[in-house]
C-alpha cells in the first residue's frame, strides 16, 4: 500500500467528515456554465452534460449576444476549454470580445466564482437530487430567483483595510522566507 503524506491524509479526513449514508446514490452530474454581468448582477447560466470547448463556445456566443457591438471583457480561469482552436478562431472574428485570465490559484478574483460559492451554499450543497434533471431544474430555478432582484457585488473594504492586509501578508511571507533560508 502506498503511503499517503500526512498532509494529504488530513485533507482526506477533513473531506470525509461529512459523508452520505450508506445508501446514498449519485444520479449523475452536470456542468454549469455561467456568466455574471458585473454592472447589474444578473447571471446567465446553462447546464450541459460535459465541459468541452464546443459547449463552452456555444454558451459564450449566447452570453455575449445581448451585448453585440459593445466592448466585452470576460474574466476566466485557466481551463483548457477556454482556449481551444475553435474558441481562438471565434475570438479572432469577434475583436470586441476580450478574455482576461486569472492567475492560477486566484479564482477569488473572478466574481462568478463568488457566485458559484453562493449557489453551492444556498441551493446545491447537501441537496438530494433524484436525477440530473432535478438538479438542473434546481439550478435554473435558483438563477431565475437570483435574477428577479440582481445586485452587483460591491467591495466593502476600505483602502486602509486592504493595505493593512497586504502589509500583514507581506510580513508573513518575509518570515516564511527567512525561516526557510536558515
Amino acid at each position: 500500500m502506498r503511503r499517503v503524506p500526512r498532509s494529504r491524509r488530513l485533507l482526506a479526513f477533513l473531506l470525509s467528515v461529512e459523508k452520505r449514508t450508506h445508501d446514498y446514490v449519485r444520479h449523475g452530474t452536470t456542468n454549469l456554465f455561467a456568466a455574471l454581468n458585473i454592472a447589474t448582477g444578473e447571471v446567465v447560466g446553462e447546464c450541459k452534460p460535459n465541459r468541452n470547448g464546443a459547449n463552452f463556445l456555444a454558451f459564450l456566443k449566447k452570453a455575449v449576444k445581448p451585448h453585440a457591438g459593445k466592448e466585452i471583457h470576460i474574466v476566466l480561469d485557466n481551463l483548457s476549454t477556454h482556449t481551444t482552436p475553435d474558441v481562438k478562431a471565434w475570438l479572432e472574428k469577434n475583436p470586441r470580445v476580450h478574455f482576461h485570465f486569472t492567475p492560477v490559484g486566484s479564482s477569488w478574483l473572478n466574481q462568478i466564482e463568488i457566485w458559484f460559492g453562493i449557489i453551492a451554499r444556498q441551493s446545491i450543497r447537501r441537496g438530494t437530487f433524484s436525477s440530473v434533471h432535478v438538479l438542473v431544474k434546481q439550478i435554473r430555478d435558483y438563477i431565475d430567483s437570483w435574477n428577479q432582484d440582481p445586485k452587483p457585488f460591491t467591495c466593502t473594504a476600505t483602502t486602509g483595510e486592504i493595505l493593512a492586509k497586504v502589509r500583514l501578508v507581506e510580513a508573513s511571507v518575509r518570515r516564511l522566507v527567512n525561516n526557510n533560508s536558515n
